[in-house]
């Protein structure tokens, strides 16, 4: 059987493999699992997407049937309702978002009352209970209640303008990718004395994420290098997904700069203030080697997991670490929250620009990166990967690329693609390399 949660949460086309009966079930399961220790309500966001009210309402019925409370805190990113879960006492959270994903998808995923995303054995157990139907079923008073929340947005508030930085210097163009981001974070740059342009800054979930955000920087990117031609002074461009648990920026050149940059900008800074924990910042095998060699020449050494931010947090909760993050811009801060957070990554970076007079281009020079190469495969399943005319060509390319270059070939946690992705000092080789392996994927694909 097909597991539910991937490695963020339940994913799927809304509707259709994430139906109204399973958000029923997970409310159900989840208000039994998550909340076994502890009496508070379960706080449940969302994105903007069209499915989302639909969802939100089947997982509101799913947990007051089993008993517990729910409240719903509305159009949230992702980092609110795990800053709102800790600072109520509440007994679990739950965001109904699919991130990054494109508009028909969507997802629920849990955080516990520590704030923190529920480790394997939380979500294996919320699993069985929905394949095997075992809920409560209270009766009378014994029912839960729903309702919604009344200004809790005020802690993630408090969260983001902690050390309250002045942002006068700076104008920033916010693409929120017409996602959860898009009221809360141009308010709180207002707040903090920034200029702010505001791209994609609707509640429209018929367009999250469409060829804008995160996942398309172009309007971005051309939109700085309009506002910079025109006399701007000090514009950067910040760019978020759906939920804004992830953050991406555009230098005042008009680059995109990359999750690896902001680690670098965060771990020096963090170092030089004496925050950064075992002088160590916390990566995915994705990135760049750019990065570990900028971090090195700071003092700074790079620890590497599996892609997946769920890794990354493992890592730093077993080893202590405080900042960690993945190239695609999710970066988890200790010092601020316990999840990805692309509003505070964003204020904190913004901090240092104007508390520093650097420009972002300048601050990140440093992070030379090595040239990388990114195809995905549009692929249901991930037993390809085992078929001999693959594993043969993705051990040729491993024997080409020794000694200049690597090969990482997985299956997306998130969305049905597998992932190649080469890096090396050679452009045009792994141009090449990459393609090869992606076309024999595809041709097994078609024969299968």
């Amino acid at each position: 059987m097909k597991r539910l949660f991937g490695t963020d949460g339940v994913r799927g086309v809304a509707n259709v493999e994430l139906t109204v009966e399973l958000a029923v079930s997970l409310g159900r399961a989840a208000a039994g699992i998550v909340a076994q220790k502890n009496s508070g309500p379960i706080i449940i966001g969302r994105d903007t997407r069209l499915s989302g009210p639909m969802l939100e309402a089947a997982l509101v019925a799913g947990i007051t049937s089993a008993g517990r409370d729910a409240v719903c805190v509305g159009i949230v990113p992702t980092p609110a309702v795990a800053c709102i879960v800790k600072e109520e006492g509440a007994a679990g959270g739950a965001m109904i978002s699919a991130s990054h994903n494109p508009i028909a998808d969507n997802g629920i995923k849990f955080f516990g009352a520590d704030g923190f995303k529920l480790p394997d054995e939380l979500e294996d157990s919320i699993e069985a209970c929905v394949h095997a139907h075992s809920f409560p079923q209270p009766q009378g008073t014994a029912i839960g209640t729903a309702r919604a929340g009344q200004n809790l947005g005020r802690h993630y508030y408090r969260r983001l303008t902690t050390g309250a930085p002045d942002l006068s210097a700076l104008e920033v163009i916010v693409d929120a990718a017409h996602g959860a981001a898009y009221a809360i974070f141009p308010y709180i740059l207002r707040k903090l004395g920034a200029s702010v342009i505001e791209l994609h800054c609707e509640n429209d979930g018929s367009r999250i994420n469409v060829e804008c955000g995160a996942t398309d920087l172009r309007t971005l990117q051309g939109a700085v290098e309009s506002r910079t031609a025109a006399g701007g002074k000090r514009v950067v461009g910040v760019a978020f997904d759906g939920d804004a648990d992830r953050a991406l920026f555009v230098d005042e050149t008009g680059r995109a700069v990359s999750g690896d940059h902001v680690l670098f900008a965060l771990g020096r800074a963090a170092k030089a203030a004496g925050q950064l924990a075992h002088d160590t910042v916390v990566a995915t095998v994705m990135s760049n080697f750019g990065l570990e060699r900028a971090l090195a020449s700071q003092g700074i050494r790079l620890v590497r997991t599996p892609v997946g931010d769920r890794y990354v947090l493992e890592c730093m909760r077993a080893e202590g670490h405080v900042l960690g993050g993945e190239q695609s811009g999710h970066v988890i801060d200790f010092r601020y929250n316990t999840t990805g957070d692309g509003p505070r990554t964003a204020i904190t970076l913004l901090a240092i620009l104007a508390e520093s007079g650097a420009t972002l281009h300048d601050l990140v020079r440093d992070v030379v990166e090595m040239p990388q190469i990114l195809i995905n495969v549009r692929a249901k399943t991930r037993d390809v990967l085992s078929h001999r005319p693959v594993a043969d060509e993705v051990a040729r390319a491993h024997r080409e690329l020794e000694g200049w270059g690597r090969l990482l070939v997985r299956p997306s946690g998130t969305e049905p693609l597998i992932r190649v992705m080469a890096e090396g000092s050679d452009r045009e080789r792994i141009e090449n390399i990459a393609r090869r392996v992606a076309a024999c994927i595809e041709g097994e694909l078609a024969r299968s």
